[in-house]
């Protein structure tokens, strides 16, 4: 029976690689969401920085859009965080699979609307969002090869 109150692995080297990927996605989610959900324009006109626009330069700005997608982004960011805290075998698994569904597509789109970036912003997307879809693959990889039992050591 594999449920969030399953007994949890002890620390080990893969524990605490699988913690740190699930914490710093989840820093990630939760920062970008909660400045989406609290300051909707600025995320728009200031995303990543000031002078950086990455979001101003695609289509217009949208206040429901950037609230809603906010919202998203904290959301997994929570579940990123139950994920790093229960290092739960299905918990972890749903989150990253639901994380590439959204990160995958989401860096395959960048990569083909560069045209109107500096060269500095075209490294920062493709490396930032390319992270995005590498970091949870190999969660998701060292999850898959981890045993469900909770006797384990990770």
């Amino acid at each position: 029976m594999d449920t969030v109150s399953a007994p949890r692995p002890t620390v080990g080297g893969r524990a605490v690689w699988l913690r740190v990927g699930f914490a710093y996605l989840a820093f990630t989610e939760l920062v970008i969401g909660l400045w989406q959900m609290s300051a909707p324009r600025s995320f728009y006109d200031d995303f990543p920085l000031p002078g950086h626009p990455w979001v101003s330069m695609l289509p217009a700005y949208n206040e429901h859009l950037m609230r809603d997608l906010g919202g998203l982004n904290t959301g997994m960011g929570v579940m990123l965080v139950i994920a790093a805290i229960t290092l739960n075998h299905t918990v972890g698994w749903v989150t990253l699979l639901g994380y590439l569904i959204y990160s995958v597509p989401h860096l395959l789109f960048h990569v083909g609307h560069l045209a109107h970036y500096t060269p500095v912003d075209v490294a920062g997307q493709v490396i930032t969002l390319g992270i995005s879809v590498i970091v949870p693959a190999l969660l998701l990889y060292g999850l898959l090869r981890t045993p469900r039992n909770g006797s384990h050591r990770w």
